[in-house]
């Protein structure tokens, strides 16, 4: 399937976007005080959202890649 070239580069816009966002979000809530309950140990807030930056940023990585790919195509 051959995508064209506008499409891809929506695609890499959408991944690098993504991969730039999401680690500044990352920070702000590793620094946030719901993120580590009294013993300093992880809470759910903390486990959650990394779970969620980690999955956008894959997502992203990917969306990156398939733009990538398409436009070399």
């Amino acid at each position: 399937m051959q995508l064209p070239t506008p499409l891809a580069l929506i695609l890499i816009l959408a991944g690098v976007w993504t991969l730039i966002v999401w680690p500044p979000f990352l920070r702000r809530i590793l620094k946030d005080p719901r993120a580590r309950d009294e013993k300093g140990a992880a809470t759910r807030f903390l486990t959650v959202h990394v779970m969620l930056i980690s999955t956008s940023m894959i997502l992203g990585a990917a969306t990156a890649v398939i733009g990538v790919r398409a436009l070399l195509a």
